[in-house]
């Protein structure tokens, strides 16, 4: 059985028309996959659960940037309560000048924007979570204008960024020794990063201000960072001469991979932090069969840290890798680039398709196979290729 997407003029007249409205203002398409034609129907993915609330819906994505209702949010100490009105942010530490700011305070500094496509780090880990990433407007004040203002010691080598929410954690020193504290979620990176990657104290995204589950009043962004960099709440930012080493720097989001050397497999643990090379295939559209066979073809995305997509590849079954072709727009540097490929007339029956990206650098994402991948031991970073599967009907 076939089911179709939504055509655009569907998505326009109907639920489409606020994202409409704002892909106008940023003089981008309406409609994500502008070579998919309005005759062709949807192949569905095999064994694959359909998409939860507030998740990315792959099949039925119809806008370059994504609606609030397919945004994913993930807390790790529950989402805060607190004061909204009484909101300040403070700048302290190593800084000559610390500083508390107020939202309105924050509001009046120069204004940016950043375009940009925010990705869990696990996403890809599982056929259950293959879709906790969306692409977003970002609007601020920059940081590093910020930071020059207070005048960072030169002795500080290191950005704290806490944020409101906070746990009891438990410690464990020794095999009998047990410590519990009061911590707040807190992330960390250089001085030199947090200078030259134009991190933004984000008060709204797509021209609206931020809803709650995404991190209001402010939240950091960092452009080519897994999501678990942008702290959410942020309230503090703090200069320090010394490696930060909480939860989710030392222990959690650590990546534990092998690897060769010579005839040895030696593991390191690196702190999660650059986006990796990645595509997927986004959905599989068919026409009419013609001579017992299926027209078909293949839409997908691809993204990375901000380092070019220079090519997206796709295979069908066992047959050779072949090029897609790339929408020339809309791009932004550290959003998703969408592709397509003609996969000609398929027989009927099941099919297995995978996508591959390769960037500017002549970085390819590695299959499951790949050393890379087989031999790390933690699920973040689920870069791998991800095969799909589908069953066409003549």
């Amino acid at each position: 059985m076939t089911r179709s997407t939504p055509n655009r003029r569907v998505v326009l007249q109907t639920g489409g028309a606020a994202v409409a409205a704002m892909a106008a203002q940023l003089a981008l398409p309406d409609f994500v996959f502008p070579n998919q034609g309005d005759d062709e129907e949807l192949a569905p993915f095999l064994n694959m659960p359909r998409t939860p609330p507030n998740r990315l819906d792959w099949e039925t994505l119809d806008s370059w940037i994504t609606p609030q209702d397919q945004v994913f949010s993930v807390q790790h100490y529950g989402i805060p309560e607190f004061d909204a009105s009484k909101y300040k942010l403070n700048v302290g530490g190593l800084v000559k000048n610390a500083v508390t700011l107020s939202l309105d305070a924050i509001k009046k500094r120069p204004r940016q924007e950043q375009l940009m496509t925010l990705e869990c780090s696990g996403n890809g880990a599982g056929k259950g979570f293959i879709n906790a990433i969306y692409n977003s407007k970002w609007t601020g004040a920059p940081l590093a204008p910020l930071l020059e203002e207070c005048q960072v010691d030169p002795q500080a080598t290191e950005v704290v960024f806490f944020g409101v929410d906070r746990k009891e954690e438990t410690l464990r020193k020794g095999t009998n020794r047990e410590l519990t504290v009061d911590v707040p979620f807190g992330r960390s990176m250089s001085v030199a990063d947090a200078m030259k990657l134009n991190l933004l104290l984000a008060y709204e995204r797509n021209g609206k201000p931020l809803e709650k589950r995404n991190g209001a009043p402010l939240r950091l962004i960092v452009p080519g960072w897994y999501g678990i960099a942008n702290v959410k709440w942020l309230r503090k930012i703090e200069l320090r001469d010394r490696r930060y080493m909480g939860r989710y720097m030392g222990r959690d989001y650590v990546t534990v991979r092998g690897e060769k050397r010579g005839d040895e497999v030696v593991f390191v643990e690196t702190s999660v932090g650059r986006m990796n090379l990645k595509s997927i295939i986004a959905r599989v559209m068919r026409q009419p069969a013609k001579g017992g066979k299926v027209p078909a073809k293949a839409y997908g995305a691809a993204w990375s840290d901000g380092t070019a997509v220079e090519r997206v590849e796709v295979k069908v079954d066992d047959g050779p890798w072949r090029r897609a072709t790339l929408d020339k727009e809309p791009r932004s540097k550290f959003c998703w680039t969408f592709f397509s490929i003609d996969l000609g007339s398929l027989a009927a029956g099941k099919h297995s398709l995978v996508s591959r990206a390769i960037d500017a650098d002549g970085r390819a994402q590695p299959s499951a196979e790949d050393d890379e991948i087989a031999l790390k031991k933690t699920y973040w970073e689920a870069y791998q290729q991800w095969p799909r599967e589908i069953e066409l009907e003549a």
